[in-house]
């Protein structure tokens, strides 16, 4: 008879060294194998494990599973659905900061999905409409009206999700609308955790009643901006808008930028693509076009 049982579960947090692994309605308490290191691949909280519980002695991380995907900063893993939550006022949008976002989503084979907050000082319609074009789910959110919240929630149900937005945006209180038991402070500290705005900070996933909420207090804009710059060649399939326009320009190396013959400008001066977007898409371009890939 085996001394110890093998398990499957998911890593929901990870701190002084050890991994707190969900399985079969139990957090363990686990250790990891020393092989991971070697390898330079440590796992990651959001990461689907094999795990050995022994009948004594510490549970040991045994093997990652196969990942969708990973995030540098914050660092997580296997993310379903980014929530981008923006303002309409206080700060006022930025649509290159949240075209950054999405492409960084769509990059990473997750779905971004658009927030608009703050509705209720400044109407949301306009940039709103610019997304809902482009083809991403976008709500319109008010924190005078909470219920406004709960139309995203079937979004959510049954995946793994992230909430990124610049400080101010409302995302705390977004939360809080949408997961009574989450308890976020607003300026992204959570009384759950008893963490304060100098204490260490912890990625981790909590539990709801539709799937599971990464809580990262640290997770900006910035953070995608700088970690997950996205190749020149790469780039034009993170605009899902550019995708019928593809393979259609006179020349089969064109960049989409100024080109004699291009399908995409063709489609930008007709009004079937937003001219916000383009802007950001040669914005982004160009701030990769020289960067090799060991520089990254």
């Amino acid at each position: 008879m085996s001394d110890k049982t093998s398990l499957t579960g998911i890593i929901i947090k990870l701190t002084g060294g050890f991994y707190y692994v969900e399985a079969a309605d139990t957090v363990y308490e686990c250790k990891a194998r020393g092989i991971f290191r070697k390898e330079g691949n440590s796992p990651l909280v959001g990461d689907r494990v094999q795990i050995s519980v022994p009948n004594e002695g510490y549970c040991s991380v045994d093997k990652i599973l196969p990942r969708k995907n990973k995030l540098k900063r914050p660092p997580l893993a296997n993310i379903d659905t980014l929530v981008i939550v923006c303002s309409t006022a206080d700060p006022s949008p930025n649509t290159l900061v949240i075209d950054k976002m999405t492409a960084a989503a769509i990059n990473n084979n997750m779905e971004p999905v658009i927030v608009i907050s703050k509705t209720d000082i400044k109407d949301g319609g306009e940039i709103a409409e610019i997304y809902k074009k482009a083809g991403f789910t976008v709500f319109e959110y008010s924190a005078e009206n909470p219920e406004s919240a709960h139309k995203i929630k079937p979004l959510l149900k049954g995946k793994i999700t992230a909430f990124t937005g610049n400080t101010g945006v409302g995302k705390s209180t977004l939360l809080n609308n949408l997961f009574k038991d989450l308890n976020l402070a607003t300026g992204d500290v959570s009384r759950k955790l008893g963490r304060g705005r100098h204490t260490t900070r912890t990625v981790e996933l909590f539990k709801t009643e539709s799937g599971y909420v990464a809580d990262t207090p640290g997770f900006s804009t910035v953070d995608l901006e700088r970690y997950e710059m996205i190749d020149k060649e790469q780039l034009q399939y993170c605009f899902p808008e550019f995708e019928q326009y593809l393979g259609r320009c006179k020349f089969t190396s064109c960049a989409h930028i100024c080109e004699k013959g291009c399908s995409i400008i063709e489609a930008v001066n007709k009004g079937e693509i937003s001219v916000s977007r383009h802007n950001s898409y040669k914005a982004m371009y160009d701030e990769v076009k020289n960067i090799k890939a060991w520089e990254k």
